[in-house]
């Protein structure tokens, strides 16, 4: 996906040399909105006894998830609905709220048929929660429950999807996803604070979702929908606000497999943050941004002073798909606006990325199907194991799958990644963020990112501190891709 070039909104903001190598794109909906101990006195002339220890502070209760079966409409009656997977039995997938600094307690129970755990998408998390079924977890059982606890360090925007070793095309095809947003303690002044996630599905005609485990998708393209949603609605979606309205919109794509472009038309925009990182504010290249599975972005809108002016959010597909229509309705908005600015940083991100005693190594992306060069419109042809349709440096990940590097916190990695395979690859690298080398010296792009998508037959080098211990994965967002061997890990010791 070729990149675009971004221009500065203000003096003030530094445009970038070259451009973000990003993601795909999304849904709309809202966001959602001390015990201590005392002990008895002693006895009357008994020894002198040490002040009672103070109990603990009394832990919240983690929110209840509930991951089960559900019935959604996406075609008009008299066609049936389509037996999903929901949360909370909602079509809307929900918004998980805090801010920095709050801990996160949530208690996901399984009532689906098939083992779960879900992925805090872009936090750089505890190992222990970072949520892959099979590596970080056990899965959760069919019946059974898992409380995840922690406290993100960044504030930002991040997804949250099924990763279970071998199992996350299913739970993520049938519906299940949703957002967490942790909230700056100083955010932007705005209007309205909106979380968009696209998602999508693939129906048969009776309404039924087409049998999942398909090899022939899982060895090329992956499980692309063919009805997009928002807000687990299928799109368009109708948004009014008041003319002059500024407003704050958390895009994130949870697609099984759909990478896209999307552009804004009739609004100004203005991206603040990538991945959910901070970044300095900048507009991008004819309204147009890339987003592939697992990329977000947080953008700030200016929407028109006049009323009933019209504008739109269009995913770049086919001859172009509407996935938001917007007008402006009632009282015009007149106090002045300060200008865009950046919306501050996250503290705790590596301060520096020293590239000169890096451990460098290449990671080789082989496998899936190929495409006749003499017939590049003939359907692609797989013939191998359909369990370890795709490798990295010639090895499929499955369960068990040991690391194929380690290395001490505080060590700086490059990773050199290389597309060998005849289709886009999205790699997101887990626990941490990283920079996108330039591809002849070692200067980098001004984001931090942790998903981004590599074309065909090319090679980007990424470069991370790896400050955080445990066992990461490196992985496709395709999810198809993912269960069938697109995956790898590094240890943080």
């Amino acid at each position: 996906m070729p990149p675009s070039r971004p221009s500065a909104p203000t003096p003030s903001s530094r445009p970038s040399r070259r451009v973000l190598l990003g993601g795909a794109l999304i849904g709309l909906f809202p966001s959602l909105a001390l015990a201590q101990a005392a002990g008895k006195p002693a006895p009357a002339k008994a020894p002198a006894a040490a002040p009672p220890a103070a109990a603990p502070a009394s832990v919240p209760e983690a929110r209840p998830l509930v991951a089960g079966p559900g019935k959604l409409r996406f075609k008009p009656e008299p066609a049936p609905e389509t037996p999903v997977w929901c949360f909370d039995g909602k079509a809307a997938p929900p918004v998980l709220r805090i801010r920095l600094g709050e801990t996160l307690r949530v208690k996901v129970e399984n009532r689906t048929d098939k083992p779960l755990s879900l992925h805090w998408h872009g936090v750089r998390n505890q190992n222990a929660m970072d949520g892959v079924g099979g590596v970080t977890q056990p899965a959760i059982a069919p019946g059974a429950d898992f409380t995840y606890a922690f406290t993100p360090p960044d504030a930002g925007t991040f997804l949250v999807k099924p990763l279970v070793v071998g199992g996350s095309s299913e739970p993520s095809g049938r519906g299940l996803a949703g957002f967490l947003v942790v909230e700056e303690l100083k955010p932007p002044s705005v209007d309205a604070d909106l979380t968009l996630l696209m998602q999508d599905v693939r129906l048969q005609e009776d309404g039924t979702l087409m049998p999942f485990g398909q090899v022939p998708l899982a060895a090329a393209m992956g499980r692309l929908g063919n009805l997009v949603t928002l807000n687990g609605k299928p799109v368009p979606e109708a948004v009014e606000a008041r003319p002059g309205s500024r407003f704050r919109l958390r895009l994130g794509n949870a697609c099984n497999a759909r990478a896209t472009r999307i552009r804004f038309d009739g609004m100004k925009v203005y991206v603040a943050a990538v991945d959910g990182q901070p970044t300095d504010t900048f507009e991008p290249l004819r309204a147009t941004l890339p987003f592939a599975p697992g990329s977000r972005y947080d953008l700030i809108v200016d929407l028109p002073p006049e009323p009933d002016a019209k504008g739109a959010i269009t995913a770049l597909v086919g001859g172009g798909l509407v996935l938001a229509s917007v007008v402006t309705k009632g009282a015009p908005i007149t106090e002045k606006r300060p200008p865009i600015a950046p919306i501050g940083e996250n503290k705790l991100l590596p301060a520096e990325v020293k590239l000169q005693n890096a451990f460098r190594r290449d990671i080789i992306i082989t496998g899936g199907a190929t495409v006749a060069k003499d017939a590049p419109q003939a359907e692609p042809v797989f013939t191998g194991d359909p369990q370890k349709i795709w490798a990295v440096n010639g090895a499929s990940g499955v369960a068990g799958s040991g690391a194929l590097f380690s290395v001490k916190r505080g060590q700086v990695v490059v990773l050199a990644v290389r597309n060998d395979t005849s289709f886009p690859q999205s790699v997101h690298l887990h626990g941490h963020v990283f920079r996108l080398l330039h591809p002849l010296d070692d200067g980098w792009e001004p984001y931090w990112l942790d998903t981004f998508q590599l074309l065909e037959g090319r090679t980007a080098r990424i470069a991370f501190l790896a400050d955080n211990p445990g066992r990461w994965l490196i992985s496709s967002t395709v999810m198809e891709r993912f269960d069938t061997g697109l995956w790898t890990s590094f240890d943080v010791t």
